[in-house]
């Protein structure tokens, strides 16, 4: 099975749920430094629909200025808009596999797609 990750390796969450890929047998990894790689707005739309969940719940708002700028009650369009953007609002990590996506915090929701 091939695991694609979008991985910020300076986040604790983000290098367990790497660790927990990384020894599961058979599992191919892909791992994506979000940060320096962001995927395309279209690609950020197809994951958060895969994981059931809307663009504003995926939106990181520690460490940055997500709330202040009101992105946690905007529409999707303009959270995807910010988060294309700049990717540091995108929370992490993200996780696709052929079982859909998810946003793997806690770090244990990856097993949802393994």
């Amino acid at each position: 099975m091939k695991a694609t990750i979008w991985h910020n390796p300076k986040c604790g969450t983000s290098r367990n749920t790497l660790a927990i890929l990384q020894e599961r047998d058979g599992v191919d990894v892909e791992i994506v430094e979000y940060l320096k790689n962001p995927p395309a707005r279209e690609k950020l739309a197809q994951l958060f629909a895969d994981a059931g969940m809307t663009p504003a719940e995926g939106l990181r708002l520690r460490g940055t200025d997500a709330e202040e700028r009101g992105l946690s009650q905007a529409d999707d369009d303009t959270v995807l808009d910010a988060m294309a953007a700049e990717p540091i609002l995108i929370n992490r990590p993200l996780v696709e596999t052929e079982k859909g996506a998810r946003l793997c915090r806690p770090k244990e929701r990856v097993e949802d797609i393994l």
